[in-house]
């Protein structure tokens, strides 16, 4: 249960001594990095956020780079295709994707793409088998 605010007494005073009754009861005894400097060495104003988002396991690229990320991953996709619908299919959608991109402006770095050529694609994948 937390202990209420005596009436009349002022809340740094009551907030310090919350911390001693703590530290005097060792219930900072066991904290991850006790005893280690801070890491000061990011001067980055948004270190916290980037930490939180590693630790927690979320990843955020802007549009445009994951745009540009799925199209590798659907090229690197494509060469493990058996089937040649397949592979249309997945260019088809991809190029959808970077048509809409490039009418709707979107946030981040350039996008750098352009649809690619469906039979080009294709005849290399024929190729390579």
């Amino acid at each position: 249960m937390t202990e209420r605010k005596p009436h009349g007494m002022p809340y740094q005073s009551w907030i310090d001594k919350q911390i001693a009754d703590a530290e005097a009861a060792g219930k900072f005894d066991d904290l991850p990095g006790k005893g280690k400097p801070l890491d000061l060495s990011d001067t980055d104003e948004l270190w916290w956020v980037k930490k939180l988002m590693k630790r927690e396991g979320v990843h955020y690229l802007p549009p445009t780079l994951a745009l540009r990320k799925e199209a590798e991953l659907t090229l690197e996709a494509i060469g493990q295709m058996d089937d040649e619908a397949d592979v249309r299919r997945a260019l088809t959608e991809l190029n959808a994707k970077i048509r809409e991109a490039i009418r709707t402006p979107q946030s981040g770095p350039p996008l750098r793409l352009s649809p690619y050529d469906v039979d080009r694609v294709v005849g290399d994948w024929r190729a390579a088998r």
